[in-house]
């Protein structure tokens, strides 16, 4: 699917809220115009207030492409944010907010495209990975991937039932978590940032060197991880990075 940078702006409402983590709510919405997408993609929000004032942020869809009319959306509360306070406080099944997308043509994986993969995510950077999880899920794909999950502590790990359910290698998904401010919680996880020797560690446990990998979170995260992906021998050209924030 090629980038829509002019998506027109469309209402969709709010269906359901589900609490993801204590900073992180997924809301779902059923869009007025459905569109298709690409797992990886995202939609630009537009908030207007009573005076005219307009806020707007980017939020990477959660869902796979095959959930039809409604998307989530996994907001993370940013306490000095304009629009992510608004989500988390005030807003309730019912409520309609503007949207446009699907934007965003890079940083999308699709079946077909092949593998194996290398997700690398910290924090809500891990928002669009889930969308491709969970693309391959509901393809009934063999393409083998592995998830490297970076979070400060338990409790931050978003989708955290759904990814261990999925990460027990059984249909070639591995999860690999680290928690960077607490002991692991599980033998295989870690407890420090992802380094190279992590990254090195993770690769054994693909039947082959990855054909792509797909790096999200913030610019020192993904700066640093994708160093350590480098120095573990994956090649510059097949990395694909998003990033946000500081």
């Amino acid at each position: 699917m090629s980038e829509a940078p002019q998506s027109p702006w469309q209402t969709a409402k709010i269906t359901r809220i589900e609490k993801r983590t204590p900073r992180v709510t997924s809301f779902f919405f059923a869009l007025s115009r459905p569109f298709a997408y690409r797992a990886g993609q995202h939609v630009d929000v537009r908030l207007t207030a009573p005076d005219g004032y307009q806020a707007r942020r980017s939020y990477s869809i959660a869902s796979a492409p095959e959930s039809g009319a409604t998307i989530e959306l996994a907001i993370e509360k940013l306490d000095d944010g304009e629009v992510s306070p608004f989500f988390h406080d005030i807003a309730a099944v019912g409520d309609e907010i503007e949207l446009r997308g699907p934007l965003g043509g890079h940083f999308v994986w699709s079946d077909g495209d092949g593998g194996p993969l290398l997700l690398v995510g910290g924090g809500s950077g891990v928002v669009p990975l889930m969308a491709m999880v969970r693309h391959r899920t509901l393809r009934k794909s063999a393409v083998p991937v592995a998830l490297m999950f970076s979070v400060r502590v338990w409790d931050e790990v978003i989708f955290r039932d759904e990814l261990i359910g999925l990460g027990d290698g059984r249909d070639g998904f591995e999860l690999v978590l680290t928690l960077t401010r607490e002991a692991p919680r599980r033998p295989s996880d870690y407890s420090r940032r992802i380094d190279t020797a992590m990254v090195m560690q993770a690769l054994t446990r693909l039947p082959r060197p990855p054909a792509l990998a797909f790096v999200c979170g913030s610019n020192t995260f993904v700066s640093a991880a994708a160093r350590a992906l480098i120095d573990a021998g994956i090649p510059a050209e097949i990395i694909r990075t998003e990033r946000y924030g500081v």
